[in-house]
Parts: structure tokens; sequence; C-alpha cells
């Protein structure tokens, strides 16, 4: 039986996939809390056990929730990775974004789930547990961050970017591509944030733009695309194309740009850079 994303099924799929996340941020932080091990996977990123935990409830929960979807995550087994390319509909999901921020103990980590239906994100949870800040969105519905009594609270981007523009980068990953950019657009404020927190910030109107010139994988960036793309936001490719999932045969995205000002051009900007 395939999956239909209706609005109505979407908005009743919201509340139990920020539950789902919610819990497995109290398992990030069963670990967070205590001294752990960190581990070196093959292309040198780190891996603890609070990665494994949060895959491993996210997984299960999913399953429970939707048994017609599969799901992939960044510590899928190879084989699902494999088998993905014939999924039309799939949960992407990075169980812990910004391990290296987690190791670092700085804060800026979050639980990514997204649901992707034709390569679009169709709905995205960005919950980011030390802090406690949550972002929702379903595009075409609206997007959300939950306030401290759990009630979500609508939130919408800055339609007009401020005379110095806020440029979101991340705190682990510049790259001169982007030093090269930012070096063309004049005087701007940098706004160092790790994980996908940094479309959350631009969702709600605390930064102009978003650029990411070096790689990420579509994990990273799915369900921070559908928060930002609901409220407002664009999402894009250097040369204008939504960022679409699952139709390559690799999981690393193409560099991409977010932003909500449409009068500037700062895809001129991406591409000159």
């Amino acid at each position: 039986m395939s999956f239909s994303p209706s609005p109505e099924r979407l908005a009743s799929l919201l509340p139990e996939v920020i539950r789902i996340a919610r819990a497995a941020g109290e398992e990030i932080l069963h670990v967070y809390r205590c001294e752990f091990a960190v581990e070196l996977k093959g292309d040198q990123t780190p891996l603890t056990a609070a990665d494994l935990a949060a895959q491993h409830l996210i997984e299960t929960e999913l399953a429970k929730l939707t048994p017609d979807v599969p799901m992939l995550g960044e510590e899928s087994k190879p084989e699902c990775i494999a088998a993905r390319r014939g999924w039309p509909t799939l949960w992407l999901v990075d169980p812990l974004d910004g391990t290296r921020e987690f190791v670092e103990r700085n804060g800026d980590f979050t639980v990514n789930i997204a649901l992707v239906h034709d390569h679009a994100p169709v709905l995205g949870v960005v919950y980011a547990p030390a802090i406690a800040a949550l972002y929702a969105g379903i595009p075409g519905q609206g997007a959300w961050r939950a306030q401290a009594d759990g009630r979500l609270q609508p939130i919408a981007v800055a339609r007009t970017s401020a005379a110095v523009p806020r440029v979101l980068v991340s705190r682990s990953h510049r790259g001169r591509s982007l030093d090269a950019m930012l070096a063309r657009m004049g005087a701007h404020e940098l706004v160092p944030v790790g994980s996908a927190l940094k479309f959350g910030l631009l969702a709600e109107g605390r930064g102009d733009l978003y650029a990411r010139l070096s790689p990420t994988s579509e994990w990273d960036t799915a369900a921070g695309q559908a928060v930002a793309i609901a409220a407002g936001a664009q999402v894009e490719t250097p040369d204008g194309e939504p960022l679409r999932y699952n139709t390559r045969d690799d999981l690393v995205n193409p560099c991409f740009i977010a932003y909500a000002d449409t009068a500037r051009n700062w895809r001129q900007l991406c591409c000159d850079a």
C-alpha cells in the first residue's frame, strides 16, 4: 500500500514525530551527562553511544507509527542505504546531527526527523535537547517552535533582510568558498551555529542567509529544509533548483543556500564565490 501524504495525514503525524524526537533527545542526554567514548567511522566522523541509542529508538518508533514507510538514518546498515533508491517515500533521519558539537558539549546538536515524498521533504522536526529548542514544519501548512509548556507557536522568516545581513554559518565547517562569498557580500554579521539549528533560526527570523558551500549529507538537511520552507524560506542549489532527496547514487548534497528575502540576489553571491 502506497503512502499518501495528505495534509490531514501529515498534520496527524506531526505530534507523534515531535514525541519521538523528544524521546530520542532524552536518550542522547543520558549519554551527554556522563563520560562517553568517541569512535571514528570510516569517513573520520565521530560516533558515540548517543548516536546509536537515538537511531534505535527513532527507528523502532517510526516503524510503529508508519509501518509502510521505511527509514534511512545516518547509522543505517549499508543494505538499507542501497535499497533506498526504490522508495518513493521514506523517513530521513539524523539521530544526532552535530556529533562534534555533542563531543565538545556546546549544546548545538539536534535530532533531525524528516518525511520525504517524491524527493521533497513534506514534514520535518528539528530538536536540540541540550537547549530545549524544537522546530517543526509542514510545507504548505506552517512552521512552529515549541514553547516551554510544549505548545507550538507559529514562526515565520524575516521577509526583509537586515541592513547588515545576518549570515548563519557552521561552527565546524567553513571552507574557502564560503569565505570568498562573505568577502563579496561586504558588511555582514556572522552567526555561528552548529547542526540543523541554522535552519530553525532562519525559520524564526533570526537570520537572513544560510549558505552551505561544503559537503553535507541528505539526513543533515531534510528536516531543517522542511521547517525553513514551511516558514517561508527558499532552499536551493546555486542554479536555482530546489534541494532534492534520494535522487543520486550517493547521499551527498550539492552546495545550497537558504534565505527568505527574495529581493536580494543571494544566488549571485554564491555563484560568483
